[in-house]
């Protein structure tokens, strides 16, 4: 069964603001993990985040990072960010909520 991808708000904003580039990328790998396994770990593209309450997890799509949230009951995935790799660590800072 498949996963609805809903994307938050504020990572909305940032997703319009991306290179048209950026935005087909993380589309076709949200299509690809996020809709049909979205906590399928593996490590080049999926990371279960330590320490975190939210996000839980983490796809890398090249330099960007995708920071999402899953509800198995709902067969839901919630995004949270866009963040580009260098700016992971202060984002996680301002926007994570330890565990």
């Amino acid at each position: 069964m498949r996963y609805v991808v809903v994307i938050a708000r504020s990572a909305q904003e940032h997703f319009k603001g991306l290179d048209a580039r950026w935005r087909s990328s993380l589309k076709k790998a949200m299509r690809k993990h996020l809709e049909t396994a979205p906590t399928r770990r593996s490590k080049r593209k999926i990371k279960r985040l330590r320490g975190l309450r939210q996000p839980q997890y983490r796809l890398r799509v090249g330099e960007m990072r995708v920071y999402y949230d899953v509800n198995d009951e709902e067969k839901r995935v919630e995004v949270l960010g866009f963040v580009l790799k260098p700016q992971t660590t202060d984002w996680l800072n301002e926007h994570g909520v330890p565990e």
